[in-house]
């Protein structure tokens, strides 16, 4: 049996699985191995499998056996297993280790690197997985690698002609499940004469 992957936020009294066998008498449903955390409970006399207790993303997959046997002869008996897989929610939106930047930009230099920018995301696989984007500010004058976050600038900027400070506001963006979650810093670029 392999059921549906569930969350990582499964409340207790889930159900998981509804095993069945074709038997002429009733049978008596167990679980034998394999579920030595007990987060799984099996219905006797129904074969329906439930969560017991909070399940713990480290722990999974696990992969547990459940015996039916006859109800009249005890020596009569058939296993089968049981994987279930557990998904990673998407618990946290990505950070940046600050909120606002300055950095320095020399007027009349051609289009160049400005910062890397790196954001943590403490979810694991596609949910920790960042892309990097402008909210806002002068999109034009700059751009942003979306899988580095390296910030680069476009053109070339005069001190004496242009505004001599910018404010971009970055974001980067989980590729989560079920919902995506962003995080953002904002930073000042000041043209340097």
């Amino acid at each position: 049996y392999q059921p549906p992957p569930l969350s990582e936020k499964t409340l207790p009294d889930t159900f998981v699985v509804q095993i069945s066998v074709l038997y002429k008498v009733p049978v008596i449903y167990s679980i034998v191995s394999g579920d030595g955390n007990g987060y799984f409970i099996i219905d006797s006399s129904t074969g329906t499998v439930r969560t017991r207790k909070n399940l713990k993303l480290e722990d999974f997959p696990v992969t547990f056996s459940v015996r039916a046997t006859d109800s009249s002869d005890t020596s009569i008996a058939n296993e089968v297993s049981v994987n279930v897989e557990v998904i990673d929610e998407n618990d946290f939106p990505p950070v940046f280790p600050s909120s606002l930047l300055e950095e320095r930009l020399e007027e009349n230099l051609p289009a160049t690197q400005i910062v890397q920018l790196r954001a943590q995301d403490n979810d694991t696989g596609r949910n920790g997985f960042l892309t990097y984007g402008i909210l806002s500010g002068d999109g034009l004058k700059f751009r942003i690698d979306e899988a580095t976050g390296i910030l680069y600038s476009t053109v070339s900027f005069d001190y004496e002609e242009e505004p001599t400070e910018y404010t971009l506001v970055i974001y980067a963006e989980d590729d989560g499940i079920p919902e995506k979650k962003r995080g953002y810093c904002t930073v000042v670029i000041k043209i340097i004469d």
